[in-house]
């Protein structure tokens, strides 16, 4: 666990690396569950002030790790309820969170970024949620997140098409906060984090909090019909056929079944 997530805490603002690059930090199970336990842990510092999450690597995050997906189909349970519960503790954190978006942050990596407070891309990274290539339907809490952030328009492009966008056409829509040459990112992220990191504490933990509680009530919306959905999605064949294409590097045949 201790590999998969590396942690560094210099003058109030921690590091976040998610450290699996030779598979462009794609998320398995012990990525997420080191992911989680490195919140529970900076949440209690007293060091910390704001946390900044970003990727080892070529990648910000290629999403979930398909084989591993592939190996699991049919297993009992939902494969995806623990990226789901990893992305909300991200979300709950007590300290304000920037994503560092160096590079591409495809479907989980996307919704990585978008669990964090703030967001900073280079020029080159795209953003996007390609699951309607794989067979897969977006998890409501997910799609959730998409409609919050970027409104209902942009989230149906985004899912319909399962293209990705470049940085600055995710910045047009809200997506993201700044956009800056990649040589350029990790200064303006960290300048951003400095500032934030500058503030009071208290004043920041109540601030988060604050927009914390406007956006509860989102969790209780009804969703067990589109969990079911989801659910036949993501044991279909379809979905199979389409993560063994997608690392196959080939395109999918898909017949609806």
């Amino acid at each position: 666990m201790a590999d998969e997530v590396l942690v560094s805490i210099m003058d109030g603002i921690a590091s976040v690396t998610l450290n699996r690059p030779e598979k462009r930090n794609a998320m398995n199970r012990a990525l997420l569950q080191a992911l989680s336990a490195r919140f529970d842990e900076l949440d209690s510092s007293r060091e910390v002030r704001v946390i900044v999450v970003r990727g080892a690597g070529p990648a910000f995050c290629s999403g979930m790790d398909l084989r591993e997906m592939e190996e699991q189909r049919g297993a009992a349970g939902d494969p995806e309820g623990g990226v789901i519960q990893t992305l909300q503790r991200v979300e709950r954190s007590r300290h304000p969170t920037i994503a560092m978006i160096h590079g591409d942050a495809i479907a989980g990596g996307c919704e990585l970024a978008l669990h964090c407070d703030l967001r900073v891309a280079a020029e080159e990274a795209r953003l996007g949620m390609p699951l309607a290539r794989i067979g897969l339907v977006v998890p409501f809490p997910l799609g959730q997140k998409l409609v919050e952030i970027i409104g209902p328009s942009h989230t149906r492009e985004l899912l319909f098409t399962g293209r990705p966008i470049e940085a600055t056409r995710a910045r047009d829509i809200g997506m993201v906060h700044r956009v800056v040459p990649a040589a350029q990112v990790e200064a303006e992220t960290y300048e951003l984090a400095r500032a934030v990191a500058a503030n009071a504490p208290l004043s920041l933990q109540g601030m988060k909090a604050t927009v914390l509680r406007a956006i509860s009530q989102r969790g209780s919306i009804s969703h067990d019909d589109l969990d079911l959905l989801a659910s036949r999605a993501r044991t279909s064949a379809d979905a199979s056929e389409g993560r063994r294409a997608m690392l196959e590097k080939r395109r999918p045949i898909f017949r609806g079944e």
